[in-house]
């Protein structure tokens, strides 16, 4: 009788006999499917690409990534398969090692139509159902709900039984009941519970999803399908009204924040300054330069490179402000015309400043990390850039209205908007103010060119595209009027991107173009009217 040691070494033997031939079938298979990649046939390749996902071989996953990079390359007189990695190095796909010879004359890439980069994704699905990483075996759900390839459905039910975390097996679920909706076997008491999941999930896939159904499905099928259409697009014409709303709040803030240096510029001095665009410019080139040293010298501050900018850009705009009105706007107090024209002509001479100093073309400003990407709400996505600028927007207003309420130079700024002749018989040095102001409106102006800088291009026209609306939000809130301004951004923006999907973006503005002439014409001093020099005059 054999010994229980004899007996366990017998079955650790057998047990490895097994594994190798395992590893050995799969790698087999995995090899056996290459020389397919090289006949340059769809059917061919699809064939390989359903034999590489099923093998199970640790070189499957990068093969099938490649190909759906168009990054896979084939030669079909060695009969070789080589990926080719982001900076142009072959590896070869049949042994993972990097590949040092020659490369064959004929080489040329695995051709794909739309069916077989269907199947790429729900092989890459399949394979990575059971990854260690979360968010990985997330992905590869979400990519066999959008193929609905049947084949996955048993790595599928595997990881469903697997899976530990929530959020990822219900994303399974719904893959799951994507397949079972497509099955055209399945009973019909299994699609309907399908349908109530794919209805919870909510959005325009499953809609999409939903209408593709057969007519020739059970009715019960076909009821459930409609009761469920009809409840996804209520719910999505809802979230499109908030996703609306908070373009609009978005939109409104930019508004803002290019328009809040103007308010005070126009409300304190009564100057119409065609050139406040043009700071706004300068405050994003003032970043792009601070970002290029940064990068050439400090690239690790890049995150703070805004930080650095902010300060930067309010001085330099605010110099060039002050620059400004001592050089040719308080000549030409009283004279609103001259005063246009002679701040569109400055406006003119610094955009070609900057075209000779920089160059025509675009700059390159990048967002810091803190900046990038964007995270779902509910059933609206929300960008990381426009969410800071809204509080960039927020604080910049507080900090002003504070600024204007507790320091001598807002009570004096106050006190010259209220009654100039008076200010000036209590001892307030009324010039003095005037060029402070304009360099406070242009320094705002500037710091609006950082925050713009994240979201539009950087250009000598920048601030062009901002001028016309800054001047509408600053007459329809009310000149001079801090909160008129806010409530005047925060409305115009709002609007403007609910008319855009019934008007176009150009109606859409024509639009309220004419509301606020109309408005104009009954409360010629905006909504929040406020008592100054202009009104006075």
């Amino acid at each position: 009788m054999r010994s229980l040691f004899e007996r366990f070494a017998i079955a650790l033997l057998v047990a490895g006999l097994f594994a190798a031939h395992a590893t050995a079938a799969r790698a087999g298979a995995y090899e056996d499917a290459l020389p397919k990649l090289t006949l340059d046939s769809f059917s061919d390749t699809a064939d390989a690409i359903d034999a590489i996902a099923g093998s199970g071989n640790p070189l499957a996953p990068p093969l099938l990534q490649a190909l759906k990079d168009q990054r896979l390359l084939f030669s079909a007189e060695a009969k070789q398969v080589l990926i080719k990695s982001a900076d142009g190095k072959l590896t070869d796909a049949a042994t993972g090692q990097p590949f040092t010879a020659a490369p064959p004359s004929d080489l040329d890439n695995v051709r794909l139509n739309n069916r077989l980069r269907n199947l790429t994704d729900a092989a890459l699905g399949s394979l990575t159902l059971m990854a260690g990483d979360a968010g990985k075996r997330y992905g590869a759900a979400q990519s066999v709900f959008k193929s609905r390839d049947a084949s996955a459905a048993a790595a599928l039910d595997k990881a469903i039984a697997a899976e530990k975390d929530a959020g990822v097996k219900k994303a399974m679920l719904e893959a799951k009941a994507a397949l079972i909706l497509t099955d055209a076997g399945a009973a019909a008491a299994d699609k309907v519970a399908a349908i109530a999941v794919i209805r919870d999930r909510g959005d325009q896939d499953s809609l999409a999803l939903l209408q593709s159904l057969p007519a020739d499905a059970p009715k019960d099928v076909i009821a459930a399908a409609a009761d469920a259409r009809a409840k996804i697009e209520r719910n999505l014409a809802l979230w499109n009204t908030v996703q609306n709303f908070w373009y609009g709040l978005s939109l409104g803030s930019v508004l803002l924040l290019a328009a809040i240096g103007l308010a005070i510029t126009f409300g304190v001095m009564g100057v119409i300054n065609m050139a406040h665009g043009e700071m706004v410019m300068l405050g994003a080139y003032v970043t792009y330069v601070v970002q290029d040293l940064i990068r050439a010298r400090y690239p690790g501050l890049f995150d703070y490179s805004l930080a650095i900018a902010l300060p930067l850009a309010f001085l330099f705009s605010a110099l060039v402000g002050i620059i400004i009105e001592r050089s040719v706007i308080r000549f030409l107090y009283g004279r609103p015309l001259e005063t246009l024209l002679a701040t569109w002509g400055i406006s003119l001479v610094l955009q070609q400043a900057v075209r000779a100093a920089f160059g025509p073309t675009n700059k390159e400003v990048g967002n810091p990390s803190w900046m990038s990407g964007a995270f779902d709400l509910g059933g609206i996505l929300i960008t990381y850039n426009r969410l800071w600028i809204i509080v960039f927007t927020a604080i910049v207003f507080v900090a002003l209205l504070a600024m204007l309420r507790f320091t001598r130079l807002g009570l004096e700024m106050r006190a010259v908007t209220q009654n100039r002749s008076m200010a000036a018989a209590v001892g307030i040095r009324t010039a003095r103010i005037d060029a402070l102001t304009f360099g406070l409106g242009s320094g705002i102006a500037g710091i609006a060119g950082v925050a713009l800088s994240q979201i539009d291009n950087v250009s000598p026209n920048l601030g062009q595209g901002y001028i016309i609306d800054s001047f509408m939000v600053v007459v329809f809130g009310g000149v001079g009027n801090l909160w008129g301004t806010l409530v005047g951004a925060l409305t115009l923006g709002i609007a403007n991107k609910f008319l855009e999907p019934f008007a176009g973006a150009v109606l859409g503005k024509i639009a309220i173009l004419v509301f606020i002439i109309l408005f104009i014409q009954k409360r010629p001093r905006g909504m929040f009217a406020l008592k100054g020099r202009a009104i006075e005059a």
